[in-house]
């Protein structure tokens, strides 16, 4: 399975357009630190983008991601994705971490919520212009990205850091990373400003 074919797989069972925006999220920050560990980058991709995919199908935690890896594997999905993706839910699926690609998707992934979240209240909805300060200052505001699990965020870090950077890894270190990575891939998140211009009242 290559990025296309993902992409098609991610498409086909995600109709939501925040969860894609999460999903191409999760693997811009998977990519980035595949690069920055010297992993296989597409298979990483593959990992973050894929990781969700079934959560409208199987939308529990006892039902996913365990039920839909039938079908990635069905479709030529890298069984190291399939188990890293797994791996993310090991409650409901029983799977634990113990790669480097495992405890990358599960740092990378609730994080991209405070990011996105911080750009969509942003009058120029760029993530281009963030800064990780604007990030830092709604940190302990429950209100704000309140799907997002600050405890998770920062023990999945932990975890991280400990597995693939000797514990020198620190949370805001790993935020900003996170924030660069979508940065980087703002056009494709669909967040470099277009949703601004969408949302200006039409004059007449």
């Amino acid at each position: 399975m290559d990025r296309e074919q993902a992409l098609a797989t991610m498409e086909e069972h995600v109709q939501v357009e925040g969860l894609r925006r999460h999903m191409l999220a999760v693997e811009a920050a998977m990519r980035f630190y595949a690069d920055k560990l010297g992993e296989d980058v597409e298979t990483w991709g593959l990992a973050g983008l894929l990781h969700d995919y079934d959560w409208e199908i199987h939308p529990t935690l006892e039902a996913h991601p365990a039920e839909g890896a039938a079908l990635l594997r069905e479709r030529g999905c890298p069984e190291t994705v399939v188990q890293a993706i797994l791996s993310h839910n090991p409650a409901g699926t029983g799977v634990e971490r113990e790669r480097p690609i495992d405890f990358a998707l599960m740092a990378c992934d609730e994080v991209t919520g405070l990011m996105i979240a911080g750009t969509l209240v942003r009058p120029d909805k760029d993530i281009r212009q963030m800064k990780i300060k604007s990030v830092k200052k709604r940190w302990k505001s429950r209100i704000f990205a309140a799907g997002v699990d600050r405890d998770e965020v920062a023990e999945a870090t932990e975890e991280f850091s400990r597995a693939c950077f000797d514990g020198g890894l620190e949370l805001w270190e790993h935020v900003q990373n996170v924030l660069t990575a979508m940065q980087d891939a703002a056009e494709t998140l669909g967040l470099d400003g277009r949703l601004a211009a969408e949302t200006v009242e039409p004059q007449g």
